[in-house]
């Protein structure tokens, strides 16, 4: 197998580019070598095959526990929600995004297709009820799922960045870029155009609804 290349090299031309599938057996062989480079980091929970210099349809998640991603597809999603994360190839960088609570995916096993699900869109007790033990497995559950989506994206060529364009590019068509909006950030309140207020949403602020 190819011998991997610093994942955090910014001219990694692998990046943003869409890769190729592979057979179980090679993929099996890359996501053991994508564990290993992993839990050597320690500082992180998922991994794709793109971000070490492999050009290949393999990631790895280790979350609740280990997941290996193979020629990975999303075939059903449902409750987006808004999700801050950031990615160990852009270290000290995260992103406002929006990602799927609950979500399904089709990957390549040796015995055949295997299906991971995200959290349940209906989980029981949700809400005040909710027990510290069911809010924990749920809120796990969702991290899982939104670090599923995020290898995903590397494999397809997508980085966090771009994922943020696709969000401001969305609010704008439904927003309008001179519409005036209202922002705020702990106490501090500020109304500006929609355009003028992106620098500020990339700092942390949000939109007051």
């Amino acid at each position: 197998m190819k011998k991997v290349i610093d994942c955090f090299k910014k001219d990694n031309p692998l990046i943003q580019k869409k890769l190729r599938e592979v057979s179980v057996e090679e993929g099996m062989a890359i996501a053991t070598e994508l564990f290993q480079i992993l839990n050597k980091r320690g500082d992180g929970i998922g991994l794709a095959a793109n971000q070490v210099g492999i050009d290949a349809q393999v990631a790895v998640v280790n979350v609740r526990e280990p997941l290996v991603l193979i020629n990975p597809k999303i075939i059903s999603k449902t409750n987006e929600i808004p999700y801050y994360e950031g990615c160990l190839s852009y270290p000290g960088k995260g992103v406002h995004t929006k990602r799927y609570e609950t979500i399904e995916v089709k990957t390549e096993q040796i015995d055949g297709s295997w299906i991971f699900s995200g959290v349940e869109t209906q989980t029981e007790g949700k809400g005040s009820w909710e027990t510290d033990e069911a809010k924990n497995d749920r809120e796990l559950r969702t991290l899982e799922s939104v670090c599923v989506q995020h290898e995903i994206d590397h494999l397809n060529g997508m980085r966090i960045m771009d994922r943020q364009r696709d969000l401001t590019y969305r609010a704008e068509k439904k927003i309008g870029r001179n519409r005036l909006v209202t922002i705020k950030k702990g106490d501090a309140v500020k109304v500006l155009k929609y355009k003028k207020a992106q620098n500020f949403l990339n700092q942390g602020w949000v939109l007051n609804d």
